[in-house]
């Protein structure tokens, strides 16, 4: 049985990001699960906290996955505490649908930030420096892409829409773990996608 997780994000570079992060790590934890993530949809931030707006974004997502399967949202934190502002959102989009299992991530700051607490692992790659360390807080910078391009060498700059999706498959997931919002993304992934493969293998959930 194919699952499904649909996705509200605000960025476009995100639209190609968060399904391919999700499918690393379903393909690590559940390689047998036949996961399906459709393209998400994109919602700015400023518009998705206001009353009623993430209720109806989350709605658009049940009807695009059939009304079965899972809901990730993911949402730079910008100014706002992620312990904050995450719980308040996941209330009212489990609210909007309490039949589906859902989840809300806060990016500290930015998406970038999980790359600088990676950064060792992503020595060479799309222009960094060979020798580049992850800053002592990477979640504690206000400016994770510019940092990443002070990193990049020949004269290149961070593309958002090119590289965060390249990076994307190659950072090492268990040292982006570091980042306290990454490991709770991390955490949450794992939860739908268990939440996922007892639907999808009803049999075992019975032994």
């Amino acid at each position: 049985m194919t699952v499904k997780i649909g996705c509200i994000v605000e960025g476009e570079s995100e639209v190609a990001t968060v399904p391919l992060l999700i499918r690393r790590i379903a393909a690590n934890l559940y390689p047998e699960l036949p996961i399906v993530v459709p393209p998400p949809i994109r919602r700015p931030r400023n518009k998705v906290v206001k009353e009623n707006e993430l209720e109806k974004a989350v709605e658009f997502v049940a009807r695009q996955i059939g009304g079965q399967g899972a809901i990730f949202i993911i949402l730079d934190s910008d100014k706002d505490c992620p312990a904050e502002l995450g719980p308040a959102l996941l209330h009212r989009a489990s609210q909007a649908r309490s039949d589906l299992p859902i989840a809300v991530v806060l990016a500290k700051h930015e998406f970038e930030a999980w790359f600088l607490a990676a950064a060792e692992s992503l020595r060479e790659q799309r222009g960094l420096s060979d020798n580049i360390h992850p800053p002592n807080d990477p979640e504690a910078i206000r400016g994770a892409k510019e940092w990443l391009s002070y990193q990049m060498e020949n004269g290149r700059t961070y593309s958002e829409t090119q590289d965060q999706p390249a990076l994307a498959k190659l950072f090492d997931i268990e040292q982006a773990r570091q980042a306290d919002s990454f490991d709770k993304c991390y955490r949450d992934i794992v939860r739908l996608l268990e939440a996922l493969e007892k639907v999808s293998d009803p049999i075992s959930e019975q032994v």
